[in-house]
């Protein structure tokens, strides 16, 4: 409703203007992303429709949580609240407020410990602010609020430019709008700002978005003059506020970020949403309920079929209660118990694809090439997730990966059925080993709330530490570190297991000079793999000299690929990791050709130390396992894959399952009709899993 003079309008332009600017700089992002992802892109009238008519759809829904304090100041602002009895009133306020952000700031110290002081900051200054508005003439507070808007604008201005390129690195390295990892990125801004600082030339970036910001402002700048001037009624004012702020209201309850997935393609769809939606909606839905967001089965039919499913595999295990939703049960191995230390090292963001012994031609993984002539080799071997805390989830736990956040993340994850667990139990010393502060992802909580010595970056002297970056010290000083901490565990007279989590290769992937033949200034992710493999080598060739390496089966395996991007929502490509079992003097070398899951890594630990134990973990021995039932886990953090016999199904919210042909090659897949035997299992492992966790069933 625009009265005839426009002074509706006029006042409500800034909003106008936000929804403008904000849909052609969105525009602008969605075709760069486009661009740089051409040649992934399935392209034709229908997608790139979908692409620009839907992705404007989401920037508007983006755009209408933004223009709220628009719509406020537009309809809000007035003279009353500078004079009294108003004036009174919003002084105690201001005085409330600031009392109540000195002793309880809502912003968590967690995110960083300067932020809270910030936002203390920013309320003693519009305090200020308002008591010398309160000082002046009417005249000159409109002034004020012109050129408030101004600045405030060139600040929004600013934000959505600098989204622009925020979102092209992100793609870079994940070929995805912003997702959980960004949600992560926030609350570990310390790490994350850091690698950004190391990784990028964050000075020379910011300079040049102010520059295009400072362009676009000139432009546009006199449209929002005389806005605070234009006095509307209070009626018309408040109706066309109510309809403006109506629309972020019903996207919140009618809106969710499934409907951009209109295409086979995921790079077709992940352009057809906004980043900070995506960003939005990973935020509030960080732990999807399975069985409000997924197909089910009854839940004892799916208890059933994944006892049955373990059983295929393992037929001398024997249940230990049929009451209740328990996997629970004893697996037998006969003969003497094995006392031998165990060493899991698990390599950050390792994909097979690096290796020689995988057709890479740049000998980056000389290394780890001869170690798969030396050890027993899993060629087939896949990830259960794409990010760190789901490596380091399954490699403690050996459970199928739930929805939403990975349990190292959760809360209740005390106390859990963990390898660490059973090995303590047996007198074995446990320890988790990780180059960075383990406070990062929840890492050292998580392990020590298990029973595990956390052991981390603070343990070192800082003469002891060659190198470091955000991420943590150099893995050749973590791996010195852990040859002293073994000599003292052998020592005891006790055997050891111990989990070393490596950080170097991760951007910015810069590294000691002198170690390999590809410099650290050229920050080059072959440079961090090549490293990686380095001090994989040299700690194993130290460890060789010890006394207890001959009683010790060393362990290695990716926790995840470097990265999980492809056309499909799920591509077997994304998840192929290399894995090693090596112990000279306890195992013949051997290659594995079969599929394996690196859910079974810890069982088959326990299966080599000839370990007789009570478990309740999902996946088995692969050592023993019969031939042709090999299975594997793949997810993101919604979608949930089970591959067998070359097929893979896949579960997507809400309630979506389609049956897939990969190719193990490429990454692609071609859709098939469902078979209701693979249907049944895969939803009844992941549905089991999510039970049993929630339900507290995977405590010790």
């Amino acid at each position: 409703m625009v009265d005839s003079k426009g002074v509706l309008s006029k006042r409500f332009k800034p909003v106008a203007l936000l929804y403008l600017t904000g849909i052609v700089i969105n525009f602008i992002t969605r075709l760069l992303l486009l661009f740089v992802s051409f040649n992934d892109l399935s392209l034709g009238l229908k997608n790139i429709a979908g692409v620009f008519f839907i992705g404007l759809f989401y920037d508007i829904c983006f755009l209408s949580f933004v223009s709220i304090p628009f719509i406020l100041i537009a309809w809000l602002t007035n003279d009353l609240l500078f004079k009294n009895p108003w004036k009174k009133g919003v002084i105690v306020l201001f005085m409330i407020g600031i009392v109540l952000s000195v002793i309880r700031n809502p912003i968590p110290k967690e995110f960083d410990k300067k932020l809270p002081w910030v936002f203390t900051g920013l309320v003693v200054l519009l305090f200020g602010i308002y008591l010398l508005l309160a000082s002046k003439t009417d005249a000159y507070r409109h002034r004020w609020r012109t050129r408030g808007m101004k600045v405030f604008f060139f600040i929004v201005l600013f934000l959505f430019v600098f989204n622009i390129i925020s979102e092209y690195f992100f793609w870079d390295e994940f070929g995805s709008r912003y997702n959980f990892i960004a949600v992560d990125y926030l609350i570990y801004t310390n790490e994350v700002v850091g690698n950004i600082r190391e990784s990028y030339p964050i000075g020379w970036i910011i300079a040049g978005v102010l520059l295009v910001t400072l362009l676009i402002f000139l432009l546009i700048r006199k449209r929002l003059d005389g806005w605070a001037f234009a006095r509307p009624g209070i009626a018309k004012r408040s109706l066309l506020a109510l309809g403006l702020l109506a629309v972020p209201v019903l996207v919140y309850f009618l809106v969710n970020n499934r409907i951009k997935n209109f295409s086979d393609n995921d790079y077709v769809n992940q352009l057809a949403g906004n980043g900070v939606y995506e960003f939005g909606a990973a935020f509030w839905n960080n732990d999807l309920d399975f069985y409000r967001f997924y197909k089910t089965v009854p839940d004892r039919e799916a208890l059933a079929e994944v006892r049955k499913q373990l059983l295929e595999r393992s037929p001398t295990d024997s249940f230990l209660s049929n009451d209740g939703f328990s996997i629970e049960r004893m697996v037998n191995y006969p003969g003497p118990e094995k006392r031998m230390n165990v060493v899991l090292i698990s390599i950050e963001s390792f994909s097979a694809g690096f290796m020689g012994t995988f057709g890479n031609p740049q000998n980056i993984t000389p290394y780890l090439d001869s170690l798969s002539r030396q050890s027993v080799f899993f060629r087939k071997c896949y990830a259960t997730g794409t990010r760190t805390v789901r490596g380091l989830e399954v490699l403690s736990l050996s459970i199928p990966p739930i929805p939403g956040q990975s349990i190292v993340r959760r809360p209740n994850n005390d106390s859990l059925f963990t390898i660490g667990a059973v090995l303590r139990e047996r007198g074995y010393t446990t320890q988790f080993l990780y180059g960075g502060y383990s406070s990062f992802d929840n890492m050292g909580p998580y392990f020590s709330a298990n029973g595990y010595e956390v052991i981390d970056r603070s343990a070192l002297k800082p003469e002891e530490i060659h190198y470091a970056n955000i991420w943590g010290v150099a893995d050749e000083d973590m791996f010195t570190l852990a040859l002293k901490q073994f000599d003292k565990n052998a020592a005891t007279g006790n055997p050891f297991f111990a989990q070393i989590m490596t950080v170097s290769n991760h951007r910015p992937y810069t590294y000691p000079e002198g170690r390999i033949d590809i410099a650290p200034k050229l920050q080059k992710r072959e440079g961090a793999v090549k490293y990686t493999d380095y001090c994989i080598g040299s700690f194993l060739r130290q460890a060789a000299a010890k006394p207890w390496f001959s009683n010790t089966v060393f362990v290695i395996v990716a926790d995840h690929c470097a990265s999980a991007a492809g056309k499909t929502d799920l591509p077997v490509t994304g998840y192929h990791i290399p894995l090693f079992i090596y112990s000279p003097a306890n195992l013949q070398p051997q290659v594995v050709d079969h599929m394996v899951s690196q859910v079974d890594v810890v069982p088959t630990i326990l299966g080599l130390l000839n370990k007789s134990y009570r478990s309740k973990f999902f996946g088995q021995d692969l050592l023993r396992m019969p031939p042709g039932k090999d299975r594997a886990f793949i997810s993101t953090y919604s979608g949930l894959g089970y591959l067998r016999d070359s097929q893979l199904i896949v579960q997507t919210p809400p309630h979506k399952v389609e049956q897939q042909r990969p190719d193990f090659s490429t990454g692609t897949a071609a859709k098939m009709a469902i078979n209701d035997s693979l249907y049944r299992q895969a939803l009844s492992y992941y549905q089991l899993a999510e039970k049993i966790f929630k339900s507290g069933g995977y405590k010790q």
